[in-house]
């Protein structure tokens, strides 16, 4: 395991909310719109599909959700692991995921990344990523 972030989740508020971030904390914010995915959902393409947040080390990360999807004030952070192979991101998946729900089973993704979500038995939400070699 390389490194353990907090990922935010906004209700279409996210680019306001991660530039208001970087502002307050003199950070750098780097953001991805939903237009920028394969297959943009309508209606979503001003949504930000992903955001960093960086300043040294310390990086947050947050999306705003898909339209439609059930958003909960509260209840909109998950624990982002950057993994150091797509084993790890198996691993981590089965052992965190027993007795709770695998979101999204691990799989390759359109940015160049292995990637899986779950909620584990107590109800957080964890999200694995592995970066692959750029080819």
């Amino acid at each position: 395991m390389k490194q353990i972030n907090v990922y935010l989740t906004f209700d279409g508020n996210c680019r306001e909310a991660m530039t208001f971030y970087a502002d307050a904390l003199g950070a750098k914010v780097d953001l991805m719109n939903f237009a920028d995915m394969p297959n943009c959902p309508a209606g979503s393409s001003e949504r930000i599909m992903h955001a960093r947040l960086a300043k040294g080390e310390a990086v947050l990360m947050a999306s705003d959700t898909m339209p439609g999807m059930p958003f909960t004030m509260g209840n909109n952070s998950s624990i982002s692991i950057d993994c150091s192979s797509a084993a790890e991101v198996d691993e981590f998946t089965a052992s965190l995921g027993a007795g709770g729900k695998v979101t999204m089973p691990p799989q390759d993704m359109f940015w160049g990344a292995y990637f899986a979500m779950l909620t584990d038995k107590f109800g957080l939400h964890w999200m694995f990523n592995f970066d692959k070699a750029k080819v």
